[in-house]
């Protein structure tokens, strides 16, 4: 058998590989339901795939060890780790006169303009997808969004916060 880099055991990870260098055979093993050790035999490819599976997520573990503690979890670090930190005030007040500010410019645009961004960036269309829907080509869909971009771009240049 061939070498396989040393890993750890691990009562989740449901299989484990193996390569048999002289006949050059790719297994994995696994237990079924019923506790039942079977092995199949697979291609290099799969093989290939589930070994580089398996070192990412052995990856993933050890760098969850290495950079979060396991204990001593006070409100103050739980705070600072949370992944939607709380705003300030400044930054609300600041937030929301951006977003005033945009409204107010994306309502400067034409009305192909605004409904097109619209599609764009707020219900996630593509631009072929709003061409389609339109009836128009894909071209003219995107001069309208980049001149409407530019056109916003040109508006908010100005904005002073």
């Amino acid at each position: 058998m061939a070498k396989m880099p040393k890993r750890r055991k691990n009562k989740d990870n449901p299989y484990t590989l193996e390569y048999i260098e002289d006949k050059n055979i790719y297994k994995v093993n696994f237990k079924d339901n019923k506790g039942k050790l079977n092995t199949l035999e697979i291609s290099a490819d799969v093989y290939k795939a589930m070994d580089k599976f398996e070192l990412e997520d052995i990856s993933q573990m050890h760098q969850f060890e290495r950079h979060i503690e396991h204990s001593e979890l006070f409100e103050g670090t739980l705070n600072e780790r949370a992944v939607d930190k709380p705003l300030a005030v400044e930054e609300i007040v600041e937030n929301t006169i951006i977003n005033e500010e945009l409204i107010r410019a994306i309502g400067g645009l034409s009305e192909v303009q605004k409904r097109r961004i619209k599609l764009y960036y707020f219900e996630g269309l593509t631009q072929k997808e709003i061409a389609n829907r339109e009836g128009t080509s894909l071209r003219a869909v995107q001069y309208t969004l980049n001149s409407a971009i530019n056109k916003l771009k040109e508006i908010l240049k100005n904005l002073q916060i």
